[in-house]
């Protein structure tokens, strides 16, 4: 018999009314109303894929393995230690045991106050089930908690005396309570019971230690708060002979002895943790600065971001690094992107993650494979800057890759690179919104003390941040988090990410970063992650509208100097940016953009199809100031160069209507690599190719001009490389979504309906049919049985074979048989359906109680 039927057989014998006490979880969750369930399935939605056919199956669900781990792990500390507290405990335990556990002796009010609440989450998490006066952890917890060698508990604490003596021969049992100055006893369980009184009697206790050796009692003191094993010579010293003679040490293998469980909470005062923490740990304050000049710094930091990003593409137009070939960006890659930024190589992993992220880089799919800007990057230009921020942030806040782990390694030693395939981490969406989150409930303008945060976040996940940050990833349950792991390490990362893209300014949160948290402007708020309201594009357009007056205005001017440069004195509109990136190079960043003008630019302008006169109306439309001398000379002599000498493709060849040209640079040492010899007066032939060719004449000097094969002048565009059309990349989950409020209402329906189907108490039939076997009926008697329901409206119970032969038992409540088919309400499915009559194996009818 499965434990589907044992359960069902004890629910009928009992039942289960409000005075009666649950015996199994599944028991104790059918005394639950919806709400309970409900809860129970929000707080662990695995319990959910699929929906469980009842509660036996569904408890059954909740005691697995894998499930009670990711259930440790997103319970705060003091829920976890008073669960530790309950797997030291006796099973069941009584409440008031429970509680002196965490307060010890002398009681604390604070844990006085928060246990209930703590016991009432476990409770609802199906961690802890039975009344207050027989508290039981299921079991699969108790087994992950629960003090052994192998994994030794958080409370410090070693295994019972019980537990330690079960291997111990009954005359040795008997010599250790003679030497404890108890009467002998005519059997082993009953001298362990006697010991095991004297270690729990806090009177008799102390005055046995009373008379303990001091050098025993400090063996004692160095045990007492764990671990509690100890290594032991072939021939201990006096005081550890002492203890273990009495039992207050006991032997678990030749070398090692162990502080029995009793004997440690007599000398902790009764404490199963050293440091309980009911309360959560303050965040406090570094600084505090005024809301505006919050706002302004992190406004001042988006619109860099932005810049940044802009360089970054706008680099990579025509085309960027390879991809290896296992994935992502060589290191040398990353290095020069780096110096190009005039950043760090773990900033620069970080603007590439974003980008990637933000659905903007891409790999372009070729066979010599590339990165590049996609199609998306050119609809981002074309976004106000606030909306450009906002369609960076946004990504940003759920995704899971983490660039903070660029340079080190996987678990198999390989190294991890940026925009490669092992940076993803399913906690970093929650740590980022919980970081934000907890900022937010400071004053507005106020910076956090960091280690304080950290402590905080270890205090509400201490189980979290694994190397993987995936719950349940391994065989040997939870552990306690470092103050290096995983999680604390994104912590630290999320507070460096939000102030490069300006969602906080000087360690505080901006207004633009609370409106995208959909968290309230003016006051602390709650979490966002326990926050609801307005949808995600809603959230970034309010974060945006907010952000827009903050931003420079961007300007349409420059200004020209005689030095061949022009000053930008504010972000420039998008057309004057692009043409102006073409004619000059940015010589230096800041609050004003310096461009200069050089041979090199200008001549790329005049590649791009651009006449010297346009260059020179451009300049005379943007420049607030008149053009110089030298601006417009450079421009003029460069334009009469430019197109002088032709190159084309033969292999590649040079042709310019004056020799002496062609003469000069057969001559000059820097064109033997090109391998030039000459065909004719006015042409020069090339063994490099047409584009090593030009740029091999440009670094001698020459401004040569590239030509079709028609002999047409070919005009270079400033064109960008795109990849073709990509996707954002999907955020690794962390563990199944949380289900909506429709998704629990109808799963509680159904697992409410299955229960009531199999928990139906049936009349007894003439020849009880084995357990758990389907009723079994003729044809006549199935037919006279159905219809008789359908004119009474009453439920039967049925047996059902489907199309795949998959057997079922439902209680159903007939309304029309016709046809060979019953038609009814299916209490098990919760709706109307219709079953052949053939494929019925037998009915039988309910108990009047049921009816």
């Amino acid at each position: 018999m499965g434990i589907g039927e044992l359960d069902r057989e004890a629910h009928v014998a009992e039942g289960t009314g409000a005075g009666a006490a649950p015996r199994t979880l599944a028991e104790a969750l059918r005394a639950r109303g919806d709400e309970g369930l409900a809860a129970l399935l929000r707080a662990r939605p695995d319990l959910l894929n699929p929906v469980p056919n009842d509660l036996t199956q569904l408890a059954t669900r909740a005691g697995t393995r894998g499930s009670v781990v990711r259930a440790l792990e997103r319970l705060d500390r003091f829920a976890l230690q008073t669960a530790e507290a309950l797997a030291v405990a006796p099973d069941p335990a009584p409440y008031p045991v429970l509680r002196a556990l965490l307060t010890g002796d002398e009681g604390d009010p604070a844990i006085e106050a928060a246990l209930p609440g703590a016991v009432a989450l476990l409770r609802e998490q199906a961690l802890v089930w039975g009344e207050d006066d027989r508290l039981r952890l299921v079991r699969t917890a108790r087994e992950l908690l629960s003090p052994s060698p192998q994994h030794p508990s958080p409370t410090g604490l070693g295994p019972t005396v019980a537990e330690a003596t079960s291997g111990m021969s009954p005359g040795r049992v008997q010599e250790i309570i003679a030497a404890a100055g108890l009467a002998a006893t005519h059997d082993p369980v009953s001298a362990v019971a006697a010991l095991t009184g004297l270690f729990t009697d806090r009177a008799r206790m102390g005055a046995f230690l009373d008379g303990a050796p001091p050098e025993a009692l400090a063996v004692l003191d160095r045990l007492v708060w764990g671990p509690p094993y100890g290594e032991v010579t072939a021939n201990p010293a006096p005081p550890v002979r002492w203890l273990r003679d009495r039992g207050l040490l006991l032997p678990v293998s030749a070398r090692t002895m162990v502080l029995p469980r009793e004997v440690a909470l007599h000398l902790r005062g009764g404490r199963a943790h050293r440091a309980p923490e009911p309360v959560a740990p303050e965040v406090g304050v570094l600084r505090d600065h005024r809301p505006q000049v919050v706002d302004g710094a992190a406004a001042g930091q988006a619109y860099t971001a932005l810049a940044t990003v802009e360089e970054l593409l706008k680099s990579w137009d025509k085309g960027g690094p390879q991809v290896l070939r296992a994935g992502g960006l060589s290191v040398r890659d990353l290095r020069r992107t780096a110096v190009a930024l005039d950043v760090t190589e773990q900033v620069a992993a970080f603007w590439l993650e974003l980008c990637h992220g933000a659905g903007l880089l891409a790999s372009d799919g070729e066979a010599d494979e590339r990165y590049a800007p996609t199609p998306a990057y050119d609809d981002w230009l074309d976004l106000p800057p606030a909306e450009r921020w906002a369609r960076l942030v946004t990504p940003w806040l759920a995704s899971t890759r983490t660039p903070g782990l660029v340079g080190g390694q996987d678990a198999k030693g390989r190294a991890l690179s940026a925009l490669g395939p092992d940076l993803d981490r399913a906690a970093a969406p929650e740590v980022r919104h919980r970081v934000l989150g907890l900022l937010a409930t400071l004053p507005p303008g106020a910076a956090a003390e960091p280690e304080t945060l950290f402590a905080r976040l270890r205090w509400e996940r201490p189980l979290r941040g694994s190397a993987v940050g995936t719950a349940g990833s391994g065989d040997d349950g939870p552990g306690p988090a470092r103050p290096d792991d995983l999680r604390s390490r994104l912590a630290r990362w999320t507070l460096a990410e939000a102030e490069l893209l300006g969602l906080t300014g000087r360690g505080a949160l901006s207004a633009p970063a609370r409106a995208l948290l959909n968290l309230p402007l003016a006051e602390a708020a709650s979490p966002a992650d326990e926050g609801g309201g307005v949808e995600e594009s809603v959230a970034a357009e309010r974060a945006a509208t907010l952000l827009a007056p903050l931003l420079p205005e961007a300007v349409d001017h420059v200004l020209l100097q005689a030095d061949l440069t022009a000053v930008a004195p504010g972000p420039l509109r998008r057309p004057l940016a692009d043409a102006l990136a073409v004619l000059a190079d940015v010589e230096s960043k800041g609050g004003a953009t310096v461009y200069r003008f050089t041979p090199g630019s200008v001549r790329r302008a005049l590649d791009s199809g651009l006449a010297a006169s346009d260059v020179h109306e451009f300049l005379a439309a943007h420049s607030r100031t008149p053009v110089p001398q030298p601006l417009a000379y450079l421009v003029d002599d460069v334009a009469r160069r430019h197109g002088h000498l032709r190159v084309g493709a033969a292999s590649a060849y040079v042709r310019c209507d004056d020799d002496t040209v062609l003469g000069e640079i057969l001559a000059d040492r820097r064109s033997a690599p090109l391998g030039l010899r000459r065909l004719a007066p006015t042409v020069l032939a090339a063994q490099a190719d047409p584009a090593s060719l030009l740029d091999g004449l440009r670094a001698m000097g020459y401004a040569p001009a590239a030509e079709s094969a028609e002999g047409d002048v070919l005009v270079t565009r400033a064109d960008a490389y795109r990849t073709p059309a990509r996707t954002a990349p999907v955020p690794v989950p962390d563990g199944p979504p949380a289900p909506d409020a429709t998704l629990l209402g109808a799963a509680v329906k159904a697992i409410r309906a299955g229960d009531r189907a199999a928990t139906a108490v049936r009349r007894e039939p003439a020849a009880p049919a084995p357990a758990g076997s389907l009723p079994r009926t003729s044809s006549a008697e199935t037919l006279a049985t159905v219809q008789a329901a359908a004119m009474t409206g009453s439920a039967v119970w049925i047996g059902y074979v489907n199309a795949d032969g998959a057997a079922s038992q439902r209680v159903i409540a007939p309304v029309r048989v016709e046809g060979g088919f019953v038609t009814g309400y299916d209490h098990t499915a919760d709706e109307v359906r219709t079953y052949p009559l053939h494929r019925i194996t037998g009915v039988a009818e309910l108990a009047d109680d049921q009816v």
